[in-house]
């Protein structure tokens, strides 16, 4: 391109002196400030600015320079190089949230609408909002480049918006995603205003609701100018009507993700020639992948992730060659990879992960991808080799592969050393499959590893010293393995290393000091296994960035003086079944940043310090299974923060209950020695309503009445009072527990009619355990409507009296009864057959645990004592698979009716100690699954059913002191038992009998009881009568002869004449013997 001729120097004197008079006019700033960095701003922008930065809250002093008079100089402030400096650009945006939980927040100042010619404005990824985006933000002609993605701005969106006709790029990309719940999507209704921004060539309104904007396909496709369009999680409301034409056709990038489409793709898609990036992940419902793809030639991306895809992958998907990203995780896609996959030579990344693909890998074919770096092949039933895994990334795939993530893939065998050829390899994930073997000492060689996840498999012998060498290591990740052996030391010099998970497997010997070398280590976690020896300050002696430590279930003794100040701040330590007392651990005390505290079973044996309750960011504490004494001081102070949780459960702590915190939502205070009422502990809480969920004040000493005042504890969910000393009887206010889940109310002096409102709102009730109190009355009929989930009624040992009420039968996910040992009376209702969870064996039996804790691990797990097997025993993690019926101890009459033997799933039947006649059901062999039978004590008659004897599970069985006759059936279940099931009938063969007389005479073993009774009688008649001949003739001659009697007497003083003196004698040579011994010294 010409521009000018350079004319001769003299020549062009003139012309220069007077162009260069001109310029130095025109641009004089350039002279009177020495760099642009010194250039001046209109004073009115500065203003703006100001009152912009009046409105705004900024923790992190992002602003702090916005003092002075040139705000040209401010950070996040650009001013044009041209006179006069006009503002152009503002620069407020986080996009690599460098500032999280310090960002900007605040409303958007009207004073913005004074920088007239700002043209890049970006507030993003901030807390800046309000109801909605500010209409004056349309004043902003000048404006380019507006950002404000990741904002909290709700409501509608502006049309103003469309004012801004010089608008390139527009991002209101919202933070509805991150926030859902706190924060409302901002919507609209109708997208008119954008077809006035003809210049646009970006867009993005993800997780805008435009469900109502039904013009939005025709308005963006008016957008000659558009290159990308971003509409992910805008809940789009698709018109499969066709579009005449396709007018924003310069489209290279097009995200329509999680925006539900049914099983249809719109074709105009596939008229798109020059996308290179699709986004349709989330949009459809077992759909397959649409062929018109194949079309589009120059795609670079493209995402089809989870939209349940059922199909194969097609033949043409592995011809579009320019592609270098394929995500289609998370579908249902089956069958295997294509050796075809070789022709896809710009591949980078390929996700397969979280679908049914599997069979072999085409090893050749893959090992040509020379460009590929990322494999995601998790969540696949591949069931192959780990060795095969590897030949397939061979080849010149082995220098360029960077992640190869296979979790949950099935995959077995033993990792060999062809591992150590991927040089450039920086993650390996192969979580949760089958791997075995050792750890190969190749792994040592990848220099460039950062992530190393191999937890959950089958992996034994030792950590390799090897590991050591990867400096670049980051991430350890061992846990679940079958590990063995020492933790090396090597690891020490692993300066990187920032996360080890070791938890879960045989590690054993001491912990190396060297560890405490690790300045950037975050998170230590080393439970569950045999590691021994003292933990000392040197272990920690550089860890400033240890964040969480846990090492429960070791055989750790922690030794620090009591004076250590640890070098981290601990937002997590659990050293549960460690060694840390007697004392209470004083350094604690610096950890101003504990989220949760678990020293459980640590031997401390000290009173509880009150600072234990002062931190600020404490949510879970845990010192049970302690020797704790002293009171337990009000808990009033923790539980700032919503779902805190205490567990100081089995000490030795006494005292009345302390007064918790409002927000407390789990609190463990059970086998103690607390005594008192309960009625400050409920009554004097904080005027707002309680949090908690989970109460347990199980095993103490606590006494008097359950008081009135439940109300205001509406969010329980678990309540356990049993094992206590409570009297009275159920207050009202126990209706207002609407959230009730588990009631246990075992073991107290409870009394009274069990009343018919207490109870009837509790809907949700799961457990009911009354049993061991003096409950008295009907069984309420209100259980047959208020409580459908009740799986466990529990009513045992009480005073119930009457009949069995008929709408108990409607409990149908009822799996335990026990009314045993009351004083009911009446026949056994014959629609128990209802209760289905007894008669219908479940695939998948639903866990007995209530997801109510925020912390642990695992959920709270339902718990009961159950009468089995003619012995009491505690079922917890079993109890789902346990269901038993016990009415025994009543006074229940009439037959067993027959059908009850159709709860196929009952375990255990006890009807002993009743009433009952008639004959034993002779259909009981179909409860199949029936491991103990109780009729004993009954009147039942006739003979014992031949099914019984196909019950192959029967382990307790007790018929004895029946009517019953006959034949003992046989088989290999009835004469296994002793002959005491059987006792106190007329019943023959074995085990009573080898066999039965044909006229069904008693039995031989019946007969010879009696013959042992009439003995042992005989038994006690003669030693009755030789105690009386003996004591009398004896004693009778002394009294009736009187010669006889002085001549005895006079015996027994001889006797003991002789014993006195001779006692004497043996004395005096006693002492003599030591007098010489002593004299001889």
């Amino acid at each position: 391109m010409h521009f000018f001729t350079i004319p001769p120097p003299a020549a062009a004197a003139p012309a220069f002196i007077i162009f260069f008079g001109f310029f130095i006019l025109h641009n004089n700033s350039i002279f009177c400030n020495a760099t642009p960095s010194n250039f001046s701003c209109i004073p009115s922008e500065r203003q703006a600015l100001l009152s912009f930065k009046h409105d705004l809250h900024d923790p992190a002093l992002r602003l702090a320079s916005w003092v002075g008079h040139d705000c040209c100089n401010w950070s996040g402030v650009v001013c044009s190089e041209l006179t006069p400096h006009h503002v152009h650009k503002l620069l407020l945006g986080d996009p690599d949230d460098q500032f999280y939980q310090k960002r900007l927040s605040g409303e958007i100042n009207p004073s913005l609408v004074d920088l007239k010619h700002l043209r890049h404005l970006d507030l993003s990824v901030s807390l800046i909002g309000g109801a909605r985006i500010p209409e004056f933000l349309g004043s902003l002609r000048s404006l380019r480049y507006l950002n404000l993605s990741y904002t909290i701005f709700s409501g509608m969106i502006p049309h103003q918006l469309g004012n801004l006709t010089n608008l390139h790029s527009l991002d209101l990309h919202s933070i509805y995603g991150e926030f859902i719940g706190t924060y409302s999507s901002p919507y609209a209704k109708n997208l008119q205003w954008l077809s006035q921004l003809s210049s646009l060539r970006y867009l993005d309104m993800s997780s805008i609701d435009l469900e109502e904007a039904s013009d939005w396909l025709e308005v963006t496709n008016s957008l000659p100018s558009l290159e990308v369009l971003r509409l992910s999680y805008c809940n789009l409301n698709f018109i499969f009507r066709a579009i005449s034409h396709v007018n924003f056709s310069s489209l290279s990038l097009l995200d329509l993700s999680r925006n539900y489409l049914g099983n249809n793709i719109p074709l105009w898609v596939f008229n798109l020639r020059s996308l290179t990036s699709l986004y349709l992940s989330g949009i459809a419902n077992g759909a397959s992948i649409p062929d018109g793809i194949q079309n589009l030639t120059f795609l670079v991306h493209l995402d089809l992730s989870d939209n349940s895809l059922n199909t194969s992958m097609p033949s043409w998907l592995y011809s579009l060659s320019h592609l270098e990203v394929l995500n289609l995780a998370g579908n249902q896609l089956t069958g295997t990879i294509s050796s075809e996959i070789k022709n896809m030579t710009s591949i980078i990344t390929l996700d397969l992960s979280g679908n049914e693909l599997q069979g072999d890998l085409p090893t050749s074919s893959m090992a040509q991808l020379c460009k590929l770096k990322e494999i995601e092949l998790s969540v696949n039933p591949w069931n192959l080799p780990i060795s095969q895994i590897l030949d397939s990334c061979s080849g010149c795939l082995s220098d360029s592969l960077q992640v190869l993530n296979i979790r949950g893939g099935q995959i077995y065998g033993h990792i060999t050393n062809k591992i150590g050829q991927f040089k450039t390899l920086t993650s390996l994930d192969l979580f949760n499959n089958s791997i075995s073997g050792p750890i190969p000492a190749s792994l040592g060689n990848l220099s460039s590893l950062t992530h190393l996840e191999l937890s959950s498999n089958s992996i034994s012998g030792p950590i390799l010293a090897s590991l050591g060498n990867i400096s670049s290591l980051t991430h350890l990740e061992l846990s679940s393995n079958s590990i063995s052996g020492p933790i090396p030391a090597s690891l020490g010099n692993l300066s990187s290393l920032r996360v080890v998970f070791l938890g879960y497997n045989h590690i054993s010997e001491t912990l190396p000091e060297s560890l405490g070398q690790l300045v950037n280590l975050e998170h230590l976690e080393i439970y569950k296994n045999q590691i021994e020896g003292i933990v000392s300050e040197a272990h920690f002696a550089n860890t400033t960035s240890l964040r969480s430590f846990s090492a429960w279930d070791n055989r750790l003794a922690l030794k620090v003086g009591q004076d250590w100040v640890p070098p981290f701040q601990l937002e997590s330590l659990d050293m549960g079944s460690c060694h840390l007392g007697p004392r209470f651990p004083m350094w604690v005390r610096s950890q101003k940043t504990l989220f949760s505290l678990v020293l459980s079973n640590t031997s401390l044996a000290d009173v509880l310090p009150a600072w234990i309750f002062n931190f600020s960011e404490l949510q879970y504490l845990d010192l049970s299974q302690n020797q704790m004494h002293g009171r337990i001081p009000n808990l009033t102070n923790m539980g700032m923060l919503e779902y805190s949780a205490i567990d100081l459960s089995q000490n030795h702590f006494e005292g009345p209950l302390p007064l918790v915190s409002s927000k407390v939502y789990e609190l463990d205070l059970s086998d103690n020695l607390l005594s008192g009422s309960i009625s400050q502990f409920l009554c004097s809480s904080p005027s707002e309503p309680m949090n908690m969920a989970a109460l347990d004040l199980a095993k103490n000493r606590l006494s008097g009445k359950l008081p009135n005042c439940w109300s205001k504890w509406k969010n329980i969910q678990l309540l356990y009072l049993n094992y206590n000393s409570f009297g009275g009887g159920i207050p009202s206010s126990f209706g207002s527990l609407i959230f009730l889940q588990s009631l246990h109310l075992r073991r107290n002096n409870l009394f009274g009619i069990f009343s018919l409102f207490s109870l009837q709102n509790c809907i949700n009730l799961v457990t009911l355990d009354l049993n061991q109190n003096k409950f008295e009355g009907n069984i309420p009929t209100w259980l047959e409507t208020s409580p459908p989930k009740l799986r466990i009624l529990s009513a045992g040992f009480n005073k119930f009296h009457g009949h069995i009420p008929k709408e108990l039968c409607a409990l149908n996910s009822l799996q335990i009864l026990d009314l045993s040992n009351n004083n009911l009376s009446g026949p056994i209702p014959q629609c128990f057959n209802n209760f289905s969870i007894m008669a219908i064996k479940v695939a998948d039996s639903p866990g007995f645990w209530y997801n109510v804790s925020r912390h642990s691990s695992t959920s709270y797990v339902e718990a009961a004592l159950l009468l089995i097997k003619g012995k009491p025993i505690e079922y917890n993690k079993t109890l789902a698979l346990v269901n038993i019926m016990d009415l025994s101890g009543n006074s229940l009459s009439g037959h067993i009716p027959l059908e009850i033997t159709n709860l196929s799933n009952l375990l255990s039947l006890n009807l002993s100690n009743n009433l009952l006649d008639g004959e034993i059901p002779v259909k009981i062999g179909n409860m199949r699954e029936l491991e103990s039978i109780d009729f004993s004590k009954n009147k039942l008659s006739g003979e014992i059913p031949q099914s019984m004897s196909s019950l192959n599970f029967l382990s307790y069985l007790n018929l004895s002191y029946n009517n019953l006759s006959g034949k003992i059936p046989t088989g290999t279940q009835l004469q296994s038992f002793n002959s005491s099931s059987f006792v106190g009938n007329k019943l023959c063969g074995p085990p009573l009998t080898p066999n039965c007389s044909t006229n069904g005479e008693v039995t031989v073993v019946e007969k010879n009881r009696k013959e042992d009774d009439h003995e042992m009688s005989w038994f006690y008649i003669g030693m009755a009568v030789g105690f009386i001949v003996g004591f009398w003739g004896f004693c009778g001659s002394l009294i009736f002869n009187r010669t006889w009697r002085h001549s005895y007497f006079m015996f027994l003083d001889c006797i003991k004449d002789q014993i006195y003196v001779a006692s004497v004698l043996k004395l005096r040579w006693f002492r003599e013997m030591i007098t010489s011994c002593y004299n001889n010294q």
